[in-house]
């Protein structure tokens, strides 16, 4: 027999607080737009705001957050499978005047837009595991509960996916950029 329980505002709040961020970022590291992430957490949210009286004393607040976030970002992507975005990096950054400065926040950009490329070339099922456990902090128990895999399986994904990784950036590390 299934207990259901409604979630107070408190509760929402304090989850928003801790699991917001870990959201923003796994959506971010999984290739969406900062903007869209921020959406898209927001929509998870109101989401669980909606469903809190269906919820069971034993479901995971944390666990209902990244299905539903995964899920929307599927959505999000089949929605818009057929546009093109390019990604757009800021002007000249207009409030930077030293230009050890900008060659640094360059440099930063460059390798950030090599580690979302390299993340996106790593099959979803080592892209999910990987970017949970490094980006959204989840541990191998979560992950496991939160896609359905065993935890030994979690931690292959996690472990091919780093040396996929390494493997995609290895001429940033000969170069000694990173």
């Amino acid at each position: 027999m299934r207990r259901n329980r409604m979630l107070n505002e408190q509760e929402v709040k304090a989850a928003y607080c801790e699991l917001a961020p870990k959201l923003t970022n796994y959506l971010v590291a999984n290739g969406l737009e900062y903007t869209v992430a921020c959406d898209i957490v927001q929509e998870t949210f109101i989401r669980l705001w909606k469903k809190s009286g269906e919820l069971s004393a034993t479901d995971s607040i944390s666990g209902f957050v990244f299905a539903v976030a995964r899920n929307l970002r599927t959505d999000y992507y089949r929605r818009s499978k057929f546009m093109i975005y390019q990604d757009e990096i800021a002007d000249e950054d207009a409030g930077m005047s030293d230009p050890a400065a900008k060659n640094t926040s360059a440099d930063l950009v460059y390798l950030r837009k090599r580690l979302q490329d390299a993340i996106a070339q790593l099959p979803e099922d080592m892209r999910t595991a990987y970017t949970l456990f490094q980006i959204a902090r989840r541990s191998i128990r979560e992950i496991a509960e939160l896609t359905g895999a065993s935890e030994s399986l979690v931690k292959v994904r996690i472990h091919r996916a780093k040396g996929k990784l390494q493997e995609l950036l290895e001429d940033l590390r000969k170069s000694g950029e990173i």
